[in-house]
């Protein structure tokens, strides 16, 4: 009894490149999406802590990461709104883009990790709370909500290194019509044989009409 062994069709030389690219498409989303909400939900948690001394008495005050720097939740937005915007663009636009994204994360990166040592929130609080301008905060400790806003910040940085690397194999938004408000050619009809029924039945399911008039 023969056996006969079936041999895999040959690979396209872009398949590779298109395999690429579509993985390279998943990270960078996961990366971009996931990195903008990490830094925002952290900067909405409490990054140090402190005391400082009023009426003779120790008071305990704490500071959000939205108190101590606005920017790694300004630029996760803006990192976010230019990871949507890649797909808008083509060419030099969407390298523009890309790097923006980067450029954010990069950015969200640096500010969460100056961060960690800001004392000067918790010491306009300590001055308000004293009643005493030149007061500060003492005890000062930090939590570990910087370093993970930080960890957001690296992941954008990822999906822009990504769309910098493989963006231009991504796809990007269709328009209804090709340039200038011009609509795309319609296929041209098949030509009908009347002494053919068949053809003139596949017309008709076409929505032509088979007469050609």
């Amino acid at each position: 009894m023969e056996y006969v062994t079936a041999v895999p069709p040959p690979r396209s030389e872009a398949d590779g490149p298109a395999r690429a690219g579509r993985r390279s498409l998943a990270v960078a989303l996961l990366c971009g999406a996931l990195g903008a909400a990490v830094a925002l939900l952290s900067t909405r948690q409490r990054w140090s802590e402190g005391t400082t001394t009023v009426a003779g008495g120790a008071f305990s005050l704490t500071a959000k990461g939205s108190d101590v720097t606005g920017v790694p939740a300004a630029l996760a937005i803006v990192g976010l709104a230019a990871l949507v915007a890649v797909f808008a663009v083509r060419r030099t636009g969407r390298l523009l883009v890309s790097a923006l994204l980067a450029l954010s994360g990069a950015g969200t990166v640096a500010a969460a990790l100056l961060g960690v040592s800001d004392s000067s929130a918790l010491d306009e609080k300590a001055a308000r709370a004293a009643g005493d301008t030149s007061a500060t905060v003492g005890a000062l400790t930090h939590t570990a909500w910087p370093y993970v806003a930080a960890a957001g910040g690296a992941l954008l940085l990822v999906a822009g290194l990504l769309a910098l690397r493989y963006g231009r194999q991504w796809p990007a938004m269709s328009g209804r019509y090709e340039r200038a408000g011009a609509p795309k050619s319609r296929r041209r009809a098949v030509a009908v044989d009347p002494d053919r029924p068949e053809d003139i039945w596949k017309a008709l399911d076409r929505g032509e009409d088979p007469t050609g008039a």
